[in-house]
């Protein structure tokens, strides 16, 4: 049942151990108030209604793995850079889901 809720917000079932030892961008798309209270070691706040606007800033080549608050616009932000050209996209769903491969 765990995964079929993961696969209707678009979590991945990847290793994302193995993408953030690869180099991944962890992207957390959460508001600066919800960041400021707790995130995941070296990832990035960019808000999901400020994401479009900070692509060109991003490699598309390097593999991202976004976050928020429950995995919903965690979705919406894997959606957006992926139709954007970004090769790899991993949504991790909760932002407390990443600290377990940290």
């Amino acid at each position: 049942m765990l995964e079929a809720i993961r696969k209707m917000f678009g979590g991945s079932s990847t290793d994302l151990r193995e993408v953030i030892q690869n180099g991944a961008v962890i992207i957390d798309v959460r508001s600066t108030g919800e960041y400021s209270t707790g995130h995941a070691k070296g990832s990035v706040n960019i808000p999901l209604d400020r994401l479009q606007a900070k692509l060109s800033g991003l490699d598309k080549n390097k593999p991202v793995i976004t976050c928020c608050a429950s995995g919903m616009r965690s979705s919406s932000a894997k959606s957006l850079l992926l139709s954007n050209g970004f090769k790899e996209v991993h949504n991790a769903g909760p932002w407390q889901n990443i600290l377990k491969y940290q």
